[in-house]
């Protein structure tokens, strides 16, 4: 992430160039598909597409790019109000532009239409057609400028390169992107998005400056347009009479959407979860200090295994990545299946099946978490991983554990007990005797540490069956998370117990075990492994041949357990 403010371009052409390309080097991760390759762009010779003065009142602190170089963001702070401000700066437009934007978008969406039609009817000729002159194989970049050099010579309108790519960047983002919603889908650093209703500041969560207010607004009539757009996308209805939809965006974000005021009476409204290109590892749990190397050895372990996990959280606490993250664990060559009513999860495994719950299409009933979960069972998986329990679908999760597999899910409570509760009451009733085939339930929490906002593990409890005396329950910790010293305390373990006798292993061979996998994790954490494909490529390695990995390592590096 660029940390530096935006260079002012001075007279000097080369000092300029320079600066420019430093900028763009580091602002490489914050490039989100930006809508032409940057070397076509020289901002010496065509000039600088947005410019920023700051705001009235604000200290600037923070200003990167989010899809350079046509926008980036400003955070500012206002010490008086004790308040972030956040910032999108895009192009701006001259009247000219203006209109001729209004009438390009109208122009351009006819000719793309015209030219689909034309490529599909082209395809459909056993010769394969006269196939489009102009390349229906280009990329969406290229025939979108192409189509605007074209329009803008049937006009008759001039305009210098600046204009063209100002112009190039907002038709980009129409008919290729989020529209106004552009900028906040490609911040990389942006966890939510959240719209409340006509004519209101958008505000997000920032992974560094929390809850922030943006300057981003829509008007009831795009507001509504832009609702009924994200579900069109997704394959999903929204209208008066079904306002409310929960769908998975193309860019596999999550969205709940509310068109009208039929529900939400300050007019449509929606919150979108981002999703991370690239998912979260374990790695990136213990660098986060949401888990524990101790943690994560004692649960790649258990889910080798074949240990049932419950992550139960609040909102935004982190349970399905971390469900995520974990699953990376799972063996390579083991059949796992997840089931979810928004598509969600995202496993990096060869033998995966993904199955998503589907609402009343004509004649035809709805397909639920409960008839997946039932289909699911016929499968013959190894691994079952089920998006979220609060109902009927529970207790055949429950079923499936009872005979023999391995489930993981994610729950909403803040509590081991507050799980328990839940579990043996409605809707969901699951009978006490088969929440004890559950082996060990993670809790996390969204929380501070001093002025940082933070997720950790709060607990990783273990489930021991039913007391005999008083028929309740009974579970214990083996990690507890100190939030006086941002530490996690390790507790005696009935599950390695059980692995160690289920393995025929002695107790120097179950520790060994566990300091080996420490050494692996904390081996690609010290060179920042944190890529998935790297990550999971080591994992399924050490299945495989565990002194193969453990040579790689350096063995002069003492790494300490803390499991004697």
């Amino acid at each position: 992430m660029s940390q530096s403010p935006l260079s002012e371009w001075t007279d000097d052409v080369r000092i300029r160039i320079r600066e420019f390309q430093r900028t763009l080097r580091r602002t490489a991760e914050v490039l989100r598909g930006s809508a032409i390759d940057a070397e076509e762009y020289d901002p010496a010779e065509h000039g600088a597409l947005v410019s920023f003065s700051g705001l009235d009142g604000y200290e600037e602190i923070d200003r990167y790019w989010v899809n350079a170089p046509f926008a980036f963001v400003a955070i500012n702070y206002d010490d008086v109000e004790n308040e972030y401000r956040y910032h999108v700066v895009e192009p701006e437009l001259d009247d000219l532009e203006t209109e001729l934007l209004e009438r390009l978008f109208s122009d351009m969406r006819d000719s793309l239409i015209h030219r689909r039609e034309a490529r599909e009817a082209g395809d459909d000729e056993d010769d394969g057609g006269s196939r489009d002159a102009k390349n229906p194989d280009k990329d969406p970049e290229t025939v979108l400028k192409e189509e605007l050099r074209e329009l803008l010579s049937m006009y008759g309108v001039e305009v210098d390169e600046a204009s063209f790519y100002r112009l190039f960047y907002y038709l980009f983002r129409s008919f290729r992107g989020f529209g106004k919603l552009d900028p906040l889908m490609a911040d990389p650093h942006i966890e939510d998005i959240s719209c409340d209703g006509y004519d209101l500041p958008l505000f997000v969560y920032h992974d560094e400056y929390t809850d922030i207010e943006t300057n981003v607004v829509y008007a009831r009539e795009e507001l509504d347009n832009l609702v009924v757009r994200l579900a069109q996308q997704s394959g999903r209805h929204v209208s008066i009479g079904d306002p409310v939809v929960e769908t998975t965006l193309p860019d596999g974000s999550r969205a709940e959407l509310a068109l009208g005021e039929e529900v939400t009476p300050r007019g449509s409204a929606f919150t979108i979860r981002k999703y991370a290109d690239e998912p979260f590892t374990p790695i990136d749990l213990v660098d986060y200090g949401t888990f524990s190397l101790d943690q994560m050895a004692y649960l790649w372990l258990a889910i080798e295994s074949n240990k049932s996990l419950i992550f139960a959280g609040g909102t935004a606490s982190g349970k399905t990545t971390s469900m995520n993250a974990i699953s990376m664990f799972i063996p390579p060559r083991s059949k796992v299946l997840t089931i979810e009513d928004t598509r969600e999860l995202a496993l990096y495994h060869d033998n995966w099946l993904s199955s998503v719950t589907r609402e009343r299409r004509g004649e035809g009933a709805d397909i639920t978490m409960y008839d997946l979960l039932r289909s699911a069972l016929r499968h013959r998986p190894e691994y079952i991983v089920v998006g979220e329990v609060r109902g009927e679908e529970a207790m055949t999760l429950f079923q499936a554990m009872n005979t023999g597999h391995t489930t993981y899910s994610t729950m909403h409570a803040d509590s081991v007990q507050t799980v328990i509760n839940r579990l043996e009451n409605e809707p969901i009733n699951v009978p006490r005797a088969m929440i004890q085939s559950l082996d060990i339930l993670s809790v996390q929490t969204l929380t501070y540490v001093g002025d940082e906002r933070v997720r950790r593990n709060r607990v990783l409890a273990e489930i021991e069956g039913i007391d005999q005396r008083t028929g309740d329950l009974d579970y214990s910790t083996t990690f507890s998370w100190q939030a006086n010293e941002d530490t996690f305390r390790r507790n005696d373990s009935n599950v390695l117990d059980e692995i160690q006798d289920e393995r025929g292993w002695s107790r120097a061979e179950l520790l060994e075990e566990l300091r080996n996998r420490k050494r692996v994790l904390q081996y690609l954490r010290e060179r920042g492994v944190s890529d998935y494909r790297r990550f999971t490529a080591m994992i399924n390695e050490y299945y495989s041949h565990p002194d193969r990995v453990l040579d790689t390592l350096d063995l002069d590096s003492e790494v300490s357990t803390g499991f004697d």
